[in-house]
C-alpha cells in the first residue's frame, strides 16, 4: 500500500485529500511544515508527496529543491497560483505534476495513481549491461555509463536518456519525452524538457567535451546519435 505524504497547512484541504486518497486504498500521513516533511522522508520514506507551495516555514519550491538532494520520490504540487512560469519552475526543480486550487480531491487521487503507475521501475530485460556505442545501459541497477564512466542522473534524466538510447537517431517530440520521463504529457510542460536535456548535455560534456550525442531538431524535438 503506497504511503502518500501530504504537506499542507490548511486542515480543511488536508482532510479532503486524506479522505479521497484513503478511499482509493492509499495510506496517508499529514504534516503542516516543509521542514518536518523533509526530516520525515529521511527517516520513514513515503512513496509520494503532495506538496503545497505556500507553507509557513518555506516555499514548496524550496522544499522540493532540498528534497531532490536526497530523494527522487514523486511530487505533486498544490498551489493557489496558476501562472505558466510557476508550473514550469515546479517541473524544472523535479516535480511530477502541478494542481491549482480549488481542485477536485478525486482528480488529485487519480493523478497520484497515474504518476505512481508511470514511475514504477520497468522490468529488466537483460542481466548484463546493454552496450549502445559509448553508452552502457544497466536496467537492473538503473544505471547508465558513458565512455565507461557512471552518469549520476536524476530519475527524469535517466528515463529521458533511456528512451533516447532505445531508438537511436529517432526524433522524439517534447511530449513523447515527457511521457518517457514519467511526467503527465497533458500538463502543458513540454518546454521543461529543454531544461532536462540541458542538464544531461552538461553531464555528458564533463566526460567528453567535444562530443554531442544529443541532437536538437528545431521545431521537432531531440534525438540521440551514437558516435
Amino acid at each position: 500500500m503506497p504511503q502518500i505524504l501530504i504537506v499542507e497547512d490548511e486542515a480543511a484541504i488536508a482532510d479532503t485529500l486524506i479522505y479521497a486518497l484513503q478511499s482509493e486504498g492509499f495510506s496517508t500521513h499529514w504534516l503542516t511544515l516543509a521542514g518536518e516533511a523533509l526530516a520525515f522522508q529521511q527517516q520513514t520514506p513515503a512513496d509520494f508527496w503532495i506538496l503545497d507551495v505556500g507553507l509557513p516555514d518555506m516555499s514548496g519550491f524550496e522544499a522540493c529543491k532540498r528534497l531532490r538532494r536526497f530523494s527522487e520520490v514523486p511530487v505533486l504540487f498544490l498551489t493557489a497560483r496558476n501562472t505558466e512560469i510557476d508550473r514550469v519552475v515546479g517541473l524544472e526543480i523535479g516535480a511530477d505534476d502541478y494542481v491549482s486550487k480549488p481542485f477536485s480531491p478525486r482528480e488529485v487521487a487519480a493523478r497520484v495513481k497515474a504518476i505512481l503507475k508511470r514511475v514504477q521501475p520497468r522490468p529488466a530485460v537483460a542481466a548484463e549491461p546493454e552496450p549502445n556505442g559509448p553508452f552502457r545501459l544497466d536496467l537492473e541497477r538503473v544505471q547508465i555509463h558513458y565512455q565507461q564512466q557512471l552518469l549520476v542522473l536524476t530519475r527524469h534524466e535517466f528515463r529521458l536518456l533511456q528512451a533516447l538510447l532505445g531508438q537511436p537517431e529517432r526524433v522524439f517530440s517534447r511530449e513523447q519525452l515527457l511521457d518517457a520521463a514519467g511526467v503527465a504529457s497533458d500538463a502543458g510542460y513540454e518546454r521543461s524538457i529543454d531544461s532536462h536535456i540541458k542538464s544531461l548535455r552538461a553531464k555528458l560534456r564533463e566526460i567528453a567535451p567535444s562530443a554531442e550525442p544529443i541532437q536538437t531538431h528545431r521545431g521537432l524535438g531531440y534525438s540521440l546519435r551514437l558516435v
